[in-house]
């Protein structure tokens, strides 16, 4: 029996399994895909293979418990080298985001699509000689166009008498 077949005939079983040995569901489906990844690479030497797909799964959720729990002592045990996420914005302050976010996509949507490309191929770090190739032109020529692409985008974004009040 193929890989596909096996896939096909014991998966929904696995997972269901797992779903409800662990209460997981994504920690279900990582541990029954590892489970056919490894089927693949190791196919089992008997003719049970049902039995050697759970047993592996069951092995992979095994070992994922036993690791967070490992992580978890480490880190309790050294609070201070913990890895820590960005603190969330205040709503104001994300709503301001959002609403910047949303201005600068307008202003750069308003650019041709040449003065798009350089400019934000000039933000990801390209030299002027790879801008010109991207885009068929010079490299004499890119500064002006970064230039020009800046100038339109800061009119773009500058504040209107309308947004002061």
């Amino acid at each position: 029996m193929n890989v596909t077949e096996l896939f096909n005939e014991h998966y929904d079983a696995l997972f269901r399994y797992l779903v409800r040995l662990t209460g997981d569901s994504d920690l279900a489906a990582d541990a029954a895909q590892e489970a056919f990844v490894r089927l693949v690479e190791r196919p089992p030497a008997d003719r049970h293979p049902r039995a050697w797909l759970f047993a592996v799964a069951t092995n992979v959720v095994r070992d994922s418990a036993r690791a967070r729990t490992r992580w978890f002592k480490l880190l309790s045990a050294s609070p201070d080298r913990a890895p820590m996420g960005d603190v969330q914005p205040l709503p104001d302050a994300a709503a301001e985001s959002a609403e910047r976010k949303k201005a600068v996509r307008a202003a750069l949507d308003r650019l041709s699509l040449k003065e798009r490309t350089v400019l934000l191929m000039r933000e990801e770090g390209f030299a002027h000689h790879e801008i010109a190739a991207a885009v068929g032109t010079t490299t004499g020529s890119v500064g002006t166009m970064l230039a020009r692409a800046l100038n339109k985008l800061a009119a773009e974004l500058a504040p209107t008498s309308e947004s002061l009040r």
